[in-house]
């Protein structure tokens, strides 16, 4: 007993000795070091390894197939079932059109209407044919209210070879053509004086052509083509005019250049001027280059490049040149859906007494000729389709033209000259500037259906005349065409023209010429047909022109034949 109670008194003293050595421990100061860091600890990971190595499995489990027996175990089945024979679905095949190479067409009609159309054309081998056609259109006239006969006719022919070979193909034609027309819009004013002097307002133009076009394949020289044109009339009046026109691709390092190279020769005469009994000479040479690099990048499309003429005035005995901007661009904004294009180009415009002529058949044969200085072309617009069967194209252009021709009433002179009683027109130059707005639909549901409308809206500013002549503020056009059903077919034309704005000259034979301004009325002109194919070879049509029976001027103191009806007949066939 005594030496346990010893024990415990030892280990009670220990206890106690160790606690109090513990406290004096820790209240001693602990000593602070300081660490100097040499270089920053950049940690790094060393690189991964594919292991290229396929792992071999040793399990049995995985290696062992299992051998599978199995037994077919067949018997007769007694069955007096016998398939018939298969046979293919005959599909019904639609009958091939037949096309033929040549057509006649005859029609007659109100006025004394006469139209006519001979197209032929012959395959001599493969690789040649041999073409032409004649057309006539005339008609006797009888506007009411017309103190002058006003019948017209308009005749033309046309020969043609083509011929196509592995690398290039080329084609000449040539033809010849005659028109005649009456100065009847003498005005009401002039008409005792015009009656008593026995005036013949018959007139006729006549011309005939030569040309011809080649185009190659795999070369720099991508086409060229030439036309020669003899235009004159029978008032003494003469015209030659020869085109050459040829596309070639420059190449400059990697890249090539579009090149348009054109040389153009104009020369004429007239007996006599408006006012002067002096013969009328005109005639001009030019040569131009319009070149163009194209820049295409995504859904972006840039033509950048500009055109250089030269002209020399032969009868001036005048030299110039002429620089033009040749830009233009696409962009597709929404693939086919949205698609915006512009540009600004420029360009030297030819004009010539054939073109006055076939524009307004009532000029006089006094014109003075001299080309158009289109300074520049601007424009804008966005195209696209609303539908895969609807197109639209909304465009706005501004241009500016130096010496832009007009057509105006000539003066009422009262001299021996047929058309000098206020019945032609002349032609005027005056700096136009042309801001016009413009927009086009174009439906096409399908084969038998399509459908076009167009409107344009315009505003003109001049530096001399007064108003911008016989250009019009508003145009807007409707086509049709419907195949009602294999038999039956319709199409319509539909065209209205705002107002235009002319001079007219007053002289009652005592006075001097005294000129104001008169406002012609706009007018809307419905044309429409139907015919019927008899068979593959035979259709008959009939047709209706000014529907709305107007007889609107189309040129001052012109008045057109009021509604009109042909019907005839159309023949296709082959040698």
């Amino acid at each position: 007993m005594r030496k346990h109670i010893k024990n415990i008194i030892l280990v009670v003293f220990t206890l106690s000795v160790t606690l109090v050595f513990s406290q004096k421990k820790t209240t001693d100061t602990i000593n602070t070091g300081v660490i100097d860091v040499v270089k920053p600890y950049t940690p790094t990971i060393s690189d991964a390894f594919k292991v290229k190595e396929v792992p071999s499995l040793n399990d049995e489990t995985t290696q062992t197939k299992k051998e599978i027996k199995y037994n077919i175990f067949s018997f007769p089945v007694a069955s007096t079932f016998t398939p018939a024979k298969g046979k293919a679905a005959t599909v019904d095949k639609a009958k091939p059109i037949k096309l033929y190479d040549n057509y006649a067409t005859l029609g007659v009609g109100t006025y004394t209407t006469i139209l006519g159309e001979v197209y032929l054309n012959h395959a001599i081998s493969r690789t040649e044919s041999v073409g032409g056609y004649v057309s006539h259109h005339s008609s006797g006239g009888g506007i009411e209210g017309l103190s002058y006969d006003d019948d017209f006719l308009n005749s033309k022919a046309n020969v043609n070879y083509a011929s196509r070979l592995r690398d290039l193909a080329w084609n000449v034609e040539g033809g010849v053509g005659y028109q005649r027309y009456n100065w009847y819009g003498v005005p009401e004013s002039q008409l005792a004086v015009s009656q008593s002097n026995n005036i013949e307002v018959d007139h006729s133009f006549f011309n005939a052509h030569l040309g011809g076009d080649v185009s190659f394949e795999d070369t720099y020289i991508n086409s060229a083509s030439f036309l020669f044109r003899r235009f004159g009339d029978n008032q003494g009046s003469a015209e030659n005019r020869f085109t050459f026109k040829t596309k070639v691709d420059v190449p400059i390092n990697d890249f090539e250049i579009a090149t348009d190279v054109v040389i153009d020769y104009l020369g004429g005469s007239f007996d006599r001027g408006y006012n002067t009994v002096d013969e009328l000479n005109y005639g001009n040479i030019q040569v131009g280059v319009s070149s163009t690099y194209e820049l295409k990048q995504d859904d972006l499309t840039l033509n950048l490049g500009a055109s250089l003429f030269y002209m020399r005035d032969n009868e001036a005995n005048d030299s110039k040149i002429y620089l033009y901007p040749n830009v233009t661009g696409t962009y597709r904004l929404v693939n086919d859906v949205l698609i915006a294009y512009g540009g600004i180009q420029g360009d030297l415009i030819q004009n010539s007494y054939y073109g006055f002529a076939t524009e307004n058949p009532f000029v006089s044969p006094t014109l003075f000729i001299t080309p158009t200085d289109q300074l520049y072309n601007a424009y804008v617009g966005l195209k696209g389709k609303v539908t895969s069967n609807v197109s639209y194209n909304i465009s706005g252009h501004y241009v500016a033209d130096r010496s832009k021709a007009l057509f105006r009433n000539n003066e009422i002179t009262l001299t021996t000259q047929d058309y000098s009683y206020g019945n032609s027109f002349g032609i005027v130059y005056d700096n136009v500037k042309t801001l016009g707005v413009a927009g086009e639909i174009n439906v096409d549901v399908n084969r038998n259906f399509k459908l076009a409308l167009k409107a344009e809206t315009f505003s003109y500013t001049t530096d001399d005349e007064a108003e911008a002549w016989n250009l019009p503020d508003f145009k807007g056009s409707l086509f049709l065409d419907y195949q009602i059903s294999e038999k039956w077919f319709a199409g319509a034309n539909l065209f209205y023209v705002g107002e235009r704005k002319d001079q007219f000259f007053l002289n009652d034979g005592s006075t001097a010429t005294t000129p104001f301004t008169v406002t012609l009325d706009s007018y809307f002109d419905a044309n429409a047909h139907v015919g019927y194919h008899v068979n593959d070879q035979l259709s008959i049509f009939v047709k209706a022109n000014n529907m709305a029976n107007e007889g609107y001027h189309k040129w001052q103191n012109f008045p057109v034949q009021s509604a009109q009806f042909l019907a005839g007949a159309t023949y296709k066939f082959d040698f």
